[in-house]
């Protein structure tokens, strides 16, 4: 039967070089949950995957309709009817402080965290990634000052986690860059993990996550073109490297990567990335191959229903394209209840990306891996 479970011990093993040689994806699913988690865990049996997350973030929780506990039940009956009997790692993604909510009444927006975090071990995700990134004050000079209010908080949630968990090592995230600002530096992950460990003592973070050059589902610009963007690599390579060597993490962590051109994604793992997060990218897929008259019907509802949204200088297709995750949650039955003729193009679509992108991450093979992520029975 498959089990949720931690990552950490495969990320330890991973900090102390025991294992290596490929980037771990962490997948969000908007939409068409249980049956993209079906090809998923088919796809892991047939090349013996282990190394790989499901994640949801609390926005996408709201605008996609699912709960923590409905996304890991939808998850775990996919692996089920697919007799996948690995360990599946669940995690809760960006656990966001909400910058401006927290300058008002720093307790009140921690405990928001704190019981987001509890509804997340009572669905059983033991993977979360805490993001105060929001915190981090760029136009302060000082790095350690800059840093400050992110690792305080991070490690006073982190000391919360550890003390609320039940038998199994949660693996934690912290994020030194708020993805789409400025890139992240040296500095920046020594200022934050010097800060951070004088805070905690005992099992930290597992991990990272730094920003490079991206941004969350990518920028489409006026000529319907997504904007191509530069990865760091070279200091995405140093920063885990650091990040291993130093600090006793599993790496760093890539967010914003899944419209990212595809001659980019084998460098990830040749650049020692631990993690990589996608998202947007299978959204743009389950768009392009929707039945026409569905996903013209969703267009107009995204127009008449999110209007206060567009900004100036958008165009429509700009405006469509930032707007319509919000349409998965309103859309939710009609989605899920296509005829398996008008998900047929989709699902196919999403299993030769999905099989793309698994062999540039060099996941193949990795569920011996995993294996020591299965907790041992007394």
């Amino acid at each position: 039967m498959p089990k949720s479970t931690s990552i950490y011990p495969l990320y330890s093993a991973i900090s102390k070089g025991e294992i290596s040689g490929f980037t771990v994806p962490a997948i969000n699913i908007r939409t068409l949950t249980y049956d993209f988690a079906r090809i998923i865990f088919r796809i892991m049996n047939e090349k013996s995957i282990g190394a790989l997350i499901f994640e949801i973030s609390p926005t996408e929780m709201q605008y996609t309709d699912q709960s923590l506990s409905q996304y890991a039940g939808s998850i775990m009956k996919a692996a089920e009817d697919e007799n996948y009997d690995g360990p599946v790692f669940l995690q809760g993604d960006h656990f966001q402080i909400n910058k401006t909510n927290f300058n008002k009444d720093r307790n009140k927006e921690v405990e928001r965290i704190q019981n987001l975090i509890n509804e997340a071990l009572n669905a059983n995700f033991l993977n979360i990634d805490i993001d105060s990134s929001t915190l981090v004050s760029l136009g302060e000079k000082d790095i350690n000052i800059a840093q400050k209010d992110n690792f305080e908080v991070t490690s006073l949630l982190t000391k919360y986690i550890r003390e609320v968990q039940e038998e199994e090592i949660v693996s934690i995230g912290g994020e030194i860059g708020h993805i789409g600002d400025r890139n992240s530096t040296l500095g920046d992950l020594e200022a934050f993990m010097q800060g951070f460990s004088a805070n905690i003592s005992g099992i930290g973070l597992s991990k990272i996550s730094v920003a490079t050059g991206s941004t969350h589902g990518g920028t489409l610009l006026p000529s319907g073109e997504l904007e191509k963007v530069k990865i760091n690599f070279k200091e995405l390579e140093s920063l885990g490297r650091i990040a291993r060597e130093k600090y006793g993490l599993g790496g760093v962590v890539q967010h914003g990567a899944s419209t990212l051109p595809k001659e980019f994604f084998s460098k990830f793992k040749n650049a020692g990335t631990l993690e990589i997060h996608l998202s947007t990218g299978f959204q743009n897929t389950i768009y392009d191959n929707m039945n026409p008259s569905l996903r013209e019907e969703i267009y107009r509802w995204i127009g008449k229903n999110c209007k206060d949204e567009w900004e100036e200088g958008w165009s429509k297709d700009q405006f469509i394209y930032r707007c319509r995750k919000k349409a998965f949650g309103p859309f939710k039955d009609k989605i899920s209840n296509m005829s398996d003729k008008e998900k047929e193009p989709i699902l196919k679509s999403l299993e030769e990306e999905l099989r793309f992108l698994f062999e540039s991450f060099g996941i193949w093979g990795t569920k011996e891996y995993a294996k020591i992520c299965e907790k041992k029975k007394n």
